[in-house]
């Protein structure tokens, strides 16, 4: 019985540390999860200095959780761990598509391809309202930028046709993605078709009033 014991007091010895760390994580992915969502809002409102200082706040707890879990890989690659990152993804990405920059890549972020792949989806999807506000501003060229981001990212994801235990359920985003994209380019449609009746008009107007 001393050595049973001595074999459980080592592995509640261990599965206390895992719980701790655990724990910490969550905190940790919570708060970073806080500051991807914050930095997004920014870049929104053309807070460009804020969202990237926020972003820089974002990038040092990642860093903090990826080296808290060094000794734990299984909790690196557990769901609430890989959202976290994934948000982090989406942030980075939504200000580089925002600001015509380029897309990071994986590797740069330390994230996996499935959290890279979903957020980079989310991201796609941030650019709709962006289009929108740049529509109402009247800036129709920086819509149309926008709606072509969106696209590409749409025509690179959908070639991904894997299970998703693979991908991390990819696959719905990109469905949701697919209708994002389309009414994005309905409303981008309706609006310079309402462009170009507004400027006939006026055009009849001074013809009319130049007769």
């Amino acid at each position: 019985m001393n050595h049973l014991e001595t074999i459980s007091e080592r592995i509640r010895a261990d599965f206390e540390a895992r719980n701790e760390t655990r724990n910490e994580a969550l905190r940790r992915s919570r708060e970073l999860i806080r500051l991807c969502a914050t930095a997004i809002r920014a870049s929104h409102r053309d807070e460009w200095d804020t969202a990237r200082e926020l972003l820089a706040q974002a990038d040092a707890v990642a860093d903090g959780i990826r080296e808290a879990l060094t000794p734990y890989p299984d909790l690196l690659y557990a769901g609430y761990t890989q959202d976290a990152l994934k948000e982090l993804v989406e942030a980075h990405t939504t200000l580089a598509l925002a600001s015509s920059a380029p897309v990071p890549e994986p590797e740069m972020l330390e994230v996996s391809y499935p959290a890279y792949l979903n957020g980079l989806c989310e991201a796609a999807s941030e650019m709709r309202r962006r289009c929108l506000d740049e529509l109402r501003r009247g800036n129709t060229a920086e819509a149309e930028r926008l709606l072509e981001a969106i696209d590409d990212v749409y025509d690179v994801l959908v070639t991904f046709d894997f299970p998703d235990a693979i991908t991390g359920g990819l696959r719905r985003r990109v469905d949701q993605l697919r209708g994002v994209l389309e009414r994005t380019r309905g409303d981008l449609t309706n609006s310079l078709r309402q462009d170009r009746l507004i400027r006939a008009l006026r055009d009849f107007e001074e013809h009319i009033g130049g007769e």
